[in-house]
């Protein structure tokens, strides 16, 4: 029966008309421009993030980060509570709801009066991945354009500014005003002024407004020296409202607290399927964990889509989806569909994602559907189409087995942050965790060995990942997964 998939599935598929992204500053009156990294609007205004902020303020953006899920969307809704005054810095104290698909996170962080950035300490650690993104995308000009202070370099910045500074990280382009614009989002019309940058000849712009906190709007590009610039982050708001006296999120239902509840499995490996696609289009290593998901619960996927005349070599624009099917083929659920999406889609070729179990306990069919290659807004290519069929055991909420847990000591989270913040090279952090899984120091579920690979990159999910578990963002299981997926690839070697 499962000959007939591809027919079938390839039947569900929709193909739908191409998105075109809005020509860059349509409707704008250009200043003096950046090619000459030469800026500034005729207005005599200035800005800095956190501007004119106030208690019962509420803001509601769809935003997206290319470190996060390949700049999928999720919702960042924020109410303005109350003041915090004391310590080194007075401090807003904000209350968070994160809508990522079909989970939904309450939280609160605190942000400094002088700049609108998470402090510290202060955040709930079941948002720390998106206050993340809030951080390095609707308050990232706050590296540029402060609150008055006396700190060289910082401070509000006038719009008739040739150049707010430079982008160290990515060249060092100028960062300046570089036109006027009005324009129209869910929450209303603005006038805004456009903070761009032109790198590898795409520029990326922010709308900030005078007087108004936060950007309205913006649609920045990773450096690239070859082909298509990624997204790197985009937003847009959708609500704003002041005056607002109560938590606007009172009422609404925190979806990971009932997970708690669930008996949800937090330290397992992760099983490993690797296969061609039906089609031979592509070869797919594909992750996945705990072994036996319990439903309610969070599984973890790690996918990378391979040419099939070189597996060194990834898949770039790959549109995707992980579905779930009953012996009927029927598709009873999908990742896309869980994030209101009809296919999801990786500019690298590399993802790391978490869906939520559902349906019946038992053996359940998944399938890994790939709709084919091409950028993100366009009909994909079918000459990449193919699917990857395999089974998983799926545990009912209650279920209360074990799998074996990881041993890790605590001290080595410090060195596992020190990588993640470059202090410690590659090759210094796998040669020091590899001594300590070989001398037993680091207890890692048995995996297969790779063979050794000499020039193998380490993918950046890892030291995400390792960066976030130095933090308490992750548990000690997801750390684990990189250190296994470092030894099945061959570059860390286990005697």
């Amino acid at each position: 029966m499962r000959n007939q998939i591809f027919i079938i599935l390839f039947s569900i598929i929709l193909v739908g008309g191409s998105v075109t992204p809005a020509t860059f500053a349509d409707h704008v009156s250009a200043g003096s421009g950046i090619g000459a990294g030469l800026g500034g609007v005729n207005n005599p205004g200035s800005w800095y993030a956190g501007e004119n902020l106030k208690i019962g303020e509420y803001f509601k953006y769809k935003v997206c980060h290319a470190e996060y899920k390949d700049c999928t969307d999720f919702w960042f809704s924020m109410w303005v509570e109350k003041e915090i005054l004391g310590g080194l810095e007075d401090k807003l104290r904000f209350q968070v709801l994160i809508e990522d698909g079909n989970k939904v996170l309450k939280g609160q962080m605190d942000v400094g009066t002088l700049a609108p950035e998470p402090m510290g300490g202060t955040v709930s650690s079941n948002i720390m991945k998106y206050t993340s993104v809030y951080k390095n995308s609707i308050s990232w000009l706050s590296s540029f354009a402060t609150a008055p202070t006396d700190q060289p370099g910082k401070g509000p910045k006038a719009f008739m500014k040739p150049s707010w500074g430079k982008i160290a990280n990515i060249g060092g382009e100028q960062v300046a005003p570089i036109g006027t614009e009005t324009i129209t989002v869910p929450a209303g019309q603005f006038d805004t002024v456009l903070v761009g940058w032109k790198s590898g000849g795409v520029t990326s712009h922010i709308n900030v407004v005078d007087d108004f906190p936060f950007p309205v709007k913006a649609s920045t590009w990773v450096q690239v020296t070859e082909g298509a610039p990624p997204q790197e982050y985009r937003f847009v708001l959708h609500e704003y409202e002041q005056n607002v006296s109560s938590n606007p999120f009172a009422d609404i239902a925190d979806t990971e607290v009932a997970k708690k509840g669930s008996n949800c499995i937090v330290n397992y490996d992760m099983t490993k399927v690797y296969e061609n696609t039906n089609t031979n289009s592509m070869v797919v290593n594909i992750l996945y964990g705990p072994e036996k998901p319990r439903i309610g619960c969070d599984i973890e996927w790690v996918l990378e889509f391979k040419k099939t005349f070189s597996t060194d070599l990834f898949e770039n624009q790959v549109h995707y989806d992980v579905v779930q099917i009953d012996e009927n083929t029927k598709v009873l659920a999908s990742a896309a569909n869980d994030e209101g999406r009809d296919k999801l889609f990786s500019t690298s070729g590399k993802v790391h994602m978490y869906w939520t179990a559902q349906g019946e306990p038992g053996i359940q069919t998944f399938a890994l559907l790939v709709h084919g290659t091409g950028p993100l807004y366009s009909v994909p290519d079918p000459a990449k189409f193919g699917y990857i069929l395999f089974d998983i055991e799926l545990q009912g909420e209650g279920s209360t087995s074990v799998q074996a847990e990881p041993s890790i000591p605590a001290w080595i989270k410090n060195n596992a942050g020190w990588w993640s913040d470059g202090l410690i090279d590659d090759a210094s952090f796998v040669s020091g965790i590899q001594w300590l899984i070989s001398n037993g120091i680091v207890s890692v579920p048995p995996t297969e060995q790779g063979a050794s690979g000499g020039a193998n990159v380490i993918p950046d999910w890892i030291k995400n990942n390792a960066g976030w578990w130095a933090t308490g963002q992750i548990p000690d299981s997801a750390f684990v997964s990189g250190l296994q997926w470092l030894i099945s690839n061959g570059i860390m070697t286990i005697s």
